[in-house]
């Protein structure tokens, strides 16, 4: 992990003001986010903080460190105590029990202190933090390394899951309603008819919700159940299990284990005590970072030498700094107490994993919710979509309007009994004043209750149950299958499919979610000839432009072989080689010789390990071109040359950094000769040729032709080296890496005196694999106005470079690179450019622009004086690339945008350090990729490859939020057309709350007889198809801007609903006017009307369904006619069982009487067709004459009008191709992305250390 990058430390308390303007106010803010006010006291050195005065000097400083150069065999006389039945003297003074109860003891002691998940414990840590070593019992009082990632436990299971439910209004409504149908002699229906449907909503959620949680509950299991070996007192080695492991324990890491907690890393099997980690779960990097053990502990390389060390850790709190670490180890001796400064290098994060080196020596610092990757994380939120909040408002502008006609109807009721309860002398009366306000206050509930479904309650359980089956749509989808791994999507919170329609911002990580994590060796060019693997047809023989044609591989290697054509040789240059031939000879001894990989042999094949992937590649593709490098020693390296091992001396290495920009190595050949042999970047290089170069024209134009492809380039150069001058300049590279201050800047002088007059060679180009189809979904992403921001940790020329080659940064795009070293400095340069961009915008210049921003000016952008000018500028531009920065920056980035736009935003990664990002954005989208499940584990929709996204959010996105949106405003719709007929009934029968239809009738109005329209709405309507939806990506701008849910279209269809109501009930009264008679001579009666008006109602209602669906399938056509058909047969059914088992007795009798009435026939006839044909002149209306965009696409699918786009495409594609060189011209991404500390000489010491010869002499470690 790279050390120079400054990681800003946010719990620093000068930092905790400046950050709350990131965090939704109704978001959980993470501890550590910004820790505890007072800040831990031995924070590391980016903090700014000072030490405690008791704490240990900052690693480095301590009076009794060596020097980097000293031998450790005077470290000879340090002799531990080898009495391992007592504590060390010193461990009194520790906390912790004192009598000798067993370590399991202590352990669960630690493990069992609990608190609510929302209890955020201010605990003011101040000091630092003491561990004893090879002491159990004085380490007793730390956290315990469970680990748990749940929303619920067995205890708050209830509160949280009522809590959340309740905080849907509809939800208190109907439990207020629930409450008052409990009060006798108030409620017109029966006392159950809301409790129950009401316990059946919530059961339903409850079920589901722990069904996602189990899930989230059976990976923790499995992670906290995983086996580590610890060290036991005896010097042997036990599995416990990771939540068993505590801090002060010694964990024996082997080979491709996942480290178990945070670590200091004390000795390992490689020289030096190096150790080599994968940080994929981390950081989405799979290039392997070098951590180094101390040298006072790496000569402890058995279990029986680690058992004697006896001491103190003395070590910062923990934090959520990933960069960073600070701490002293005092050891006791009988020479006296010796001081071991520890800083990053010796720190091995949890969730890491051990690389090619057989085993490693940690001692445990921070335990489960402590460690660096856990604070990282932010508490997982309750997420609530956009439409429910916007239901949640509906809900209460409804029940407005039902308080409105409660009162409205009770005061109708009290003007009756108080003024004319004298006409009405029958009724019963009460004249006091007390019972006439008791009087009031009863008609209000009973109104309440009468009206209480103008709010749905079958709406909630409705869009849970269709939420669900969209998710079940999403894991089925064939299209989002990926064969090669047999992974479905997987949709983990279905409560968030509607945003996915409405996304407007899309955050992903780069490594991994947008490349493969491979880099490959693809072309080269040699001496003015370009060479690939394959040759596209474009390139064979002469091109037009006159550039020479390609050649294969294999002709490379039949010229080394000398089997070619003797004409094929280049022309001789100065200073340079003779023949093509020596120049491709150099060219692959270069790559060969000149980097810093280390090779291991497993099972008689050769592995390459390099802290740089691009570094790997270029070995791997000498190796493929005849050059095999195959084994380092200290001070050379030996290649297979056609079958003969090749001996060159490494004399010195010049190290690569970012400013420099290069890498040379200075060698003495198999010959004798000396040569620098020197890679970077065109620009550089070009810079340092000598004289009438040869192929520098050739050259220029393949890296033209490799960097419009995306692929990343560098150019290869060599001199030889006269043996004098190479003796004088040697004194000076000596004298510079023995300078203390400025070591670096002494180097790279020093450097620059011998890096000139080179010969160039050729270049190489490399491919960091993008993964399919990541262009295409960008582009269509973005046509379809999502803009999408790249956040990586990977570093910025990389990131330019992936940029370019999946389309984000566009060739027609400017720039804006923000990469300041100082707060001012930041805010001046934001400040001034969004003054320019302003000034020319508002002139009419429209450019597109892509920000580029790195961690550290990031870090200051995110303050709170700041934050808001980088925001505007950052919207102002198309693509946003953020690089080097920490997974909580990335949640900080989103939690800005969150805050400050109105906009949905999704966040997309692959590794653990995408998890606060990816629970900080609306949406969160894991892909199940190579690195772990992290991501996947902790996102609402899984998926395996990234171009997954464009079907995702166009199709899946679009119908799913345009379905919800039909489905809720129907849902509204029907049950205030039912209700308000009720209303308008008070009129008649005197306010007294007499209801028009039967109390279970009406009960079975939402939870049976209209219950399947919405469902098959919502499940199987498609307003387009995928493939228009797929041709036509602007057509997901309507999801963006809501335009199916607005509040307007919420008011025409109350507006609709209370005309159809009006209608229905008007023309009902009409024909019923003073009571029908029958040909019995009866009269029809109360229940006669009502049901008639019922069915008239129901059959309106199901009318419209089929008017508003899109589709129809066997599923619309068995839920709107199947619905009708059903209630026809299901009612005189009930109505003669019912009265006959006494479970309701209005219907008795009336099934001879209704259904042979011809009267009733003629109003179900007359009344829906007067009420819908407003409804269907209204739609050919707005279609003829008013069409919105989806009308024209659905008439396009209707008639299967071919598009005659695809020409105009190849006209702009030929126009992007000219752009595209003109712009590689100016900017050209270069392959490295090593690891660097200039003044460590991290790369030179890493090659000296090695000795692959005696791979069999390494120390076993028990």
């Amino acid at each position: 992990m790279s050390d120079d990058f400054q990681q800003p430390n946010y719990g620093s308390s000068s930092n905790s003001q400046q950050l709350d303007p990131f965090f939704d106010d109704e978001d959980d803010i993470p501890d550590s986010a910004f820790g505890p006010t007072r800040m831990d006291a031995m924070q590391s050195k980016e903090s700014g903080l000072p030490l405690a005065r008791n704490a240990a000097p900052p690693a480095g400083n301590s009076q009794l460190s060596l020097p980097e150069n000293q031998d450790m065999l005077q470290w000879d006389d340090y002799t531990p105590k080898t009495d391992t039945s007592r504590p060390f003297a010193g461990s009194a003074s520790f906390p912790g029990p004192s009598s000798s109860s067993s370590q399991e003891k202590g352990f669960r002691k630690a493990a069992r202190k609990w608190k609510w998940p929302w209890h955020k414990e201010e605990k003011v840590l101040a000091g630092e933090r003491l561990i004893a070593l090879n002491n159990s019992e004085a380490n007793a009082g730390f956290c315990s390394n469970y680990v748990s990632t749940t929303k619920y436990n067995a205890v708050t299971f209830v509160p949280k899951f009522l809590f959340e439910q309740f905080s849907k209004y509809a939800n208190m409504f109907f439990l207020f309603t629930a409450c008052i149908q409990q009060i006798p002699d108030v409620s017109p229906t029966q006392r159950y008819t809301t409790i129950v449907p009401l316990s059946v909503v919530l059961l339903a959620s409850a079920f589901k919700e722990t069904q996602e949680d189990l899930k989230r509950h059976q990976s923790d299991s499995e992670l906290n159940a995983r086996k580590a070996k610890v060290l036991s007192p005896n010097a042997t080695f036990e599995d416990r299990k990771w939540k068993n492991i505590r801090v002060g324990d010694i964990v024996r890491l082997e080979s491709d284990d996942f480290i178990p907690a945070d670590l200091i890393l004390l000795s390992s099997s490689e020289p030096e005590g190096f150790c080599y980690i994968e940080t994929s779960n981390l950081d989405g990097e799979t290039n392997l970072k070098i951590k180094q053990a101390s040298p006072q502990t790496a000569d402890l390389t058995s279990a029986h030498l680690i058992n004697t060390l006896h001491g103190t850790l003395r070590s910062e709190h923990p934090n959520n700094s990933l960069y960073t670490y600070e701490g002293t180890l005092e050891l006791t001796s009988d020479m006296g107490p010796k001081q071991v400064p520890l800083g990053p290098d010796q720190m091995l994060l949890r969730g890491a994993q051990i690389r090619n080196t057989p085993w490693a020596y940690g001692l445990v610092v921070f335990t489960g919710h402590e460690t660096k990757l856990m604070r990282n994380a932010t508490a997982a939120p309750i997420k609530r979509t956009a439409v429910e909040r916007q239901v949640n408002t509906q809900i209460v502008f409804l029940f407005i309007l039902l308080l409105a006609l409660s009162i409205g109807s009770t005061i109708g009721s009290s003007i009756r009994s108080w003024f004319f309860s004298s006409q009405q002398w029958y009724l019963f009366e009460s004249p006091s004043i007390g019972g006439r306000a008791k009087g009031f206050i009863e008609d209000i509930l009973t109104f309440i209750i009468l009206y209480n479904n103008l709010i749905p309650i079958s709406l909630i359980v409705t869009m849970e149950v269709v939420k669900f089956q969209q998710a079940q749509l999403i894991n089925t989808d064939l299209d989002m299958y990926y064969p090669k791994t047999d992974t479905p999507a997987l949709c983990r919170t279905s409560s968030l499919v509607e945003e996915l329609g409405q996304i407007e911002y899309v955050f992903s990580d780069k490594t991994g979610t947008l490349t493969c994590n491979e880099m490959e060796f693809r072309c080269c060019s040699i001496a003015g000839v370009a060479y690939a693997e394959v040759i596209d047809e474009s390139k064979r023989g002469e091109d037009e432009d006159g550039k020479d044609g390609w050649r294969t591989f294999a002709q490379m290697k039949s010229i080394l072989e000398g089997t070619s054509d003797p004409f094929l040789d280049g022309g001789s240059g100065s200073g340079g080689p003779g023949g093509e031939r020596e120049i491709i000879q150099e060219f692959l001894a270069l790559l060969a010789v000149c980097h810093t990989v280390i090779p291991e042999d497993r099972d008689g094949k050769i592995h390459y390990q390099a802290s740089s992937p691009d570094e790997a590649a270029l070995v791997a593709g000498a190796e493929l071109l005849g050059y095999q490098f195959h084994m380092r020693k200290p001070k050379s390296v030996f290649v297979n040359i056609q079958g003969a091992s090749v001996e060159y001396e490494i004399l010195n290495i010049c190290e690569f950094n970012s400013t420099r920009k290069r890498m040379s190595t200075v060698v003495r050949g198999p010959d004798g000769r000396i040569k620098l042999f020197c890679k970077g970047a065109d620009t550089v290089i070009l810079e340092r040729l000598s004289d009438k170069q040869p192929h520098t024209e050739k050259t220029l134009v393949h890296l033209e032709d490799y960097a419009t492809d995306g692929l990343r380039t560098l150019c290869i150069a060599y001199r030889d080296i006269p043996e004098a001058e190479y003796r004088q300049w040697v004194t000076i590279y000596n004298q510079a890496a023995a300078t203390i201050n400025g070591r670096g800047e002494a180097l790279d002088q020093a450097a620059e005196i011998i890096e000139k007059d080179l010969y160039l060679l050729g270049a190489t180009a490399i491919e960091d694999k993008l993964q399919d189809g990541v262009p295409d979904t960008i582009h269509t992403l973005q046509m379809a106005g999502i803009k999408v921001w790249v956040l990586t940790g990977d570093r910025q020329e990389t990131a330019i470079n992936i940029g370019m080659s999946c389309k984000l940064i566009s060739e027609s795009m400017n720039l804006v690179i923000v990469n300041e070293e100082t707060s001012h400095d930041t805010n001046d340069f934001l400040s001034k450019r969004l003054a320019a961009i302003r000034s020319q915008r508002s002139s009419g210049e429209l450019e597109d622009l892509a920000l580029i921003i790195d961690g550290k000016s990031l870090t200051f952008a995110l303050e709170k004086e700041m934050s808001k000018t980088f925001l505007e500028l950052a919207i102002m531009c198309k693509a946003v690339i953020c690089c080097r920065v920490s997974p909580l920056q990335k949640a900080l980035v989103v939690k800005l945008v969150k805050k400050n736009q109105k906009s949905i935003l999704l966040a997309i990664g692959d590794g653990a350090n995408d998890v606060s990002m990816i629970q900080a954005a609306h949406v969160g989208v894991g892909i199940s990729g190579v690195e772990g499940l992290q991501a996947a584990r902790s996102a609402d929709v899984a998926i395996s490859q990234f171009r997954y996204l464009k079907k995702l959010l166009l199709v899946h996105g679009a119908w799913s939020y345009q379905r919800l949106s039909k489905l809720i405003l129907y849902s509204f719709y029907k049950n205030i057309v039912l209700y308000m007929t009720q209303f308008w009934f008070s009129f008649f029968n005197n306010f007294s709350g007499q209801i028009a239809y039967e109390s279970w009738t009406l009960s079975l109005y939402n939870v049976l007889f209209t219950l399947l329209p919405p469902l098959v709405i919502g499940v199987f309507d498609q307003f387009v198809s995928a493939r228009i939806l797929d041709r036509y990506p602007q057509l997901y701008m309507l999801g963006q801007k809501n335009a199916f849910f607005t509040r307007t279209a919420f008011w025409l269809w109350v507006g609709n609903a209370l005309y159809h109501s009006i209608i229905l009930f008007g023309f009902s009264v009409i024909l019923f006017w003073g009571d029908l008679k029958q040909s019995s001579g009866l009269d029809t009666g109360h229940w006669f009307w009502g049901m008639t008006l019922y069915l008239a109602v129901l059959l309106t209602v199901l009318g419209k369904a089929a008017l508003i669906s899109d589709l129809w399938t066997k599923y619309t056509v068995a839920a709107i006619p199947g619905s009708f058909i059903f209630t026809m047969l299901f009612l005189p059914l009930y109505a003669v069982v019912a009265p006959a088992i006494g479970f309701s007795t209005e219907y008795r009798g009336i099934v001879p009487r209704l259904w042979t009435d011809a009267v009733f026939y003629f109003v179900l006839l007359l009344i829906p067709i007067f009420c819908l044909s407003r409804d269907f002149a209204w739609k050919y209306y707005r279609r003829t004459y008013m069409p919105e965009t989806y009308h024209i696409a659905q008439e396009i699918q209707k008639y299967n009008i071919p598009d005659y786009r695809p020409r105009q495409e190849q006209f702009q594609k030929a126009i992007k191709k000219v752009r595209a060189v003109q712009r590689m011209r100016r900017n050209r991404g270069f392959a490295f992305s090593q690891t660097e500390n200039a003044a460590r000489q991290d790369q030179a010491r890493l090659i000296r250390a090695y000795d692959t010869s005696k791979t069999g002499a390494r120390p076993s470690g028990y």
